[in-house]
């Protein structure tokens, strides 16, 4: 019998719809056996998405999304099967949620220019966690009137060149992978497609990232298409990358998207979980 995986999900400990107990319920439902909690730069929800794994009967694996800057592009880095209490990783996260922090006021003045009153308080409502995204005032410009769904509202406020765009000042490549290398896990470039790179771009990233100690290419995401997937998994074949498979879920509010359903992993890739040590990489 397979063992469905999914390692790239999102709380309300960040920018998720459901509470780390009811994400580990749905997934339970959906017919998930190993789910992998990835806050966006927290480790908040993994408490409890424990003891809820347990009850449900579900493999928990610890993961965290980490915001990186690289030559100017802002990638995301999966940490799986990491040691939450490692001190320099924590420390890393906090600095990240300050930048948000400000980063969020900032959002909410530039609005405010724009004759959009209210909008840090506005997100602040929708966000139950330390972590303040863009996200959050996604949703309330759409609860306002300002876009219809959560797709328009970005490209009408909160990209590059929009009246609610703040450039990140995240963690540098090798920052991030070395916090969660050095807290025993392993580092994920997240949904690479979707950052649209030239290939010759994409191709330097995971350079640099394997030069960093880098071993995981997120191969199978709920961002990817079909042609995304066989695209990626070439790149992971080519560098001998070890592949990863996500949904990258966020909330029921995704109706195009369900925890556990993706396309499967392209042959001749080998996943990450082959190389797990049920001890070591595990926290159920």
């Amino acid at each position: 019998m397979s063992i469905l995986y999914d390692l790239h999900s999102h709380s309300t400990a960040s920018d998720g719809t459901l509470s780390p107990t009811a994400l580990v319920e749905r997934a339970r439902a959906q017919g998930v056996d190993v789910l992998a909690l990835t806050d966006h730069d927290v480790t908040d929800g993994l408490d409890e998405a424990r003891r809820a794994a347990r009850e449900a009967g579900l493999r928990l694996i610890n993961g965290v999304e980490i915001s990186v800057t690289w030559h100017g592009v802002t990638v995301h880095i999966v940490g799986l099967g990491f040691d939450p209490a490692d001190v320099r990783l924590q420390a890393g996260l906090a600095r990240l949620r300050e930048f948000r922090a400000w980063r969020g006021e900032e959002i909410a003045r530039r609005l405010e220019k724009k004759g959009i009153s209210g909008a840090l308080a506005g997100a602040q409502a929708f966000s139950n966690g330390q972590i303040l995204s863009r996200t959050h005032f996604a949703r309330f410009l759409v609860e306002q009137g300002h876009a219809k769904d959560m797709r328009k509202v970005f490209g009408k406020f909160l990209t590059h060149n929009r009246p609610g765009h703040v450039p990140g000042e995240w963690a540098a490549l090798a920052e991030a992978v070395d916090w969660i290398r050095g807290a025993g896990g392993q580092a994920v470039i997240a949904h690479p497609a979707r950052y649209r790179l030239s290939a010759t771009r994409l191709r330097a990233l995971i350079e640099d990232f394997m030069d960093c100690g880098g071993e995981v290419l997120e191969v199978v995401s709920g961002s990817h298409s079909a042609g995304d997937v066989q695209g990626m998994a070439r790149y992971a074949r080519r560098y001998g990358l070890l592949a990863s498979q996500g949904s990258d879920y966020h909330g029921p509010e995704q109706s195009w998207l369900a925890l556990g359903r993706m396309p499967p992993m392209p042959a001749g890739c080998t996943p990450v979980w082959t190389s797990w040590d049920n001890e070591q990489r595990a926290s159920a």
